[in-house]
């Protein structure tokens, strides 16, 4: 295990000037002259990989993932807007990806595959006990826990996909799932080949999933390698039970483009989406209609990409601060972490605001 002591990092403010990235679009989200701040650069003795998965805890900070490749367990770290400061809040995170706070103030968790938990976890961030709140559904273990959401009740949306891992696969679909407070686990879709980032609209009334289908990744080595499917954000329609009603719906298609990771919204149910593309990496926001009304490039567009030139300013998931900062997006870009401040304040339906 690290020694937690050497591994407390000071924030550089470097904010990437318009030689390095164009500057943002969409003057109705996007104040004149606002660029990208970072915040943290991964310095940590650990392989590939990158940061994920920011979550806004009640007293503001921002928790996010730092997940490694190989057997390194990962970590979660927590940047501290007053102090300006990033701290380890573990340095054994289970591999944990996405992350959210509910309304108790407690640090839900994704843990994944590749040596990881593969299960939904719970943390109590004053002594740091770490409980699995779920690990299997119907008996058969979680492919690769990956993001998640809360709706009004405290229910967990989440999804479980698998892009890495040797472990071997138990469920048959990659799906969505909602966790209820007793931890019951129930199958909200499997109509989706690779759910990814997942997040649910301010009224509650529509779920959006990202489709993330980047092929079979050699995860089975007994099964010929599939070609890239849809990159897609599909939308459903939510119950008030919670439980999808009628057909699946296709939000945002991103056709020849990589498409999403991980994803947020604003409280005018505007949509984030970080779109992993060489071409135009960056932050797509759309309205409630799937319309592009806003883009944050987070690194050089039509990059050259080859096996010595691997693309940069890859982003991998958002979210907004709250209290002050309720317009200040924070946004995990390959292992770092940025903010831009907005016109549009974020939505979190945990603390009413």
């Amino acid at each position: 295990m690290r020694c937690l002591a050497l591994l407390v990092f000071t924030m550089a403010t470097i904010t990437l000037t318009a030689e390095d990235i164009p500057p943002p679009t969409g003057k109705q989200i996007v104040p004149k002259d606002a660029a990208l701040e970072l915040l943290f650069t991964r310095s940590a003795d650990i392989e590939g990989g990158l940061t994920e998965g920011p979550a806004v805890a009640p007293d503001g900070s921002i928790y996010f993932s730092d997940i490694p490749f190989g057997k390194d367990n990962g970590m979660i770290l927590r940047f501290d807007p007053k102090t300006k400061k990033t701290t380890v809040f573990t340095d054994d995170s289970h591999k944990a990806n996405g992350l959210i706070f509910n309304s108790e103030g407690q640090l839900l968790a994704c843990e994944g595959a590749g040596y990881g938990g593969r299960c939904y976890s719970r943390w109590d961030v004053k002594t740091k006990k770490r409980t699995v709140i779920a690990e299997s559904y119907k008996g058969k273990r979680f492919n690769a826990p990956n993001d998640i959401c809360v709706d009004s009740k405290g229910r967990m949306y989440v999804t479980d996909p698998r892009y890495v891992g040797h472990e071997p696969r138990e469920l048959e679909y990659r799906a969505v799932y909602r966790i209820d407070k007793d931890c019951t686990v129930i199958e909200i879709t499997h109509n989706i080949q690779k759910p990814n980032g997942i997040a649910i609209s301010p009224d509650g009334k529509k779920l959006y999933v990202a489709e993330h289908d980047n092929g079979t990744d050699q995860i089975d080595p007994t099964k010929p390698a599939s070609p890239e499917g849809d990159m897609k954000i599909y939308a459903w329609d939510l119950d008030d039970d919670g439980l999808v009603k009628g057909d699946r719906q296709t939000f945002v298609d991103f056709g020849e483009e990589k498409g999403c990771d991980g994803m947020c919204v604003d409280a005018d149910g505007n949509v984030y989406l970080t779109t992993r593309d060489s071409d135009r990496p960056g932050v797509k926001v759309v309205n409630p209609k799937g319309k592009e009304i806003a883009f944050i490039l987070t690194g050089p567009p039509n990059q050259k990409v080859d096996v010595d030139n691997p693309p940069v300013g890859l982003p991998s998931n958002v979210e907004f601060g709250i209290g002050e900062d309720i317009n200040m997006l924070y946004i995990t870009v390959d292992k770092s972490l940025y903010r831009i401040r907005l016109k549009a304040n974020g939505y979190h339906v945990q603390y009413g605001q």
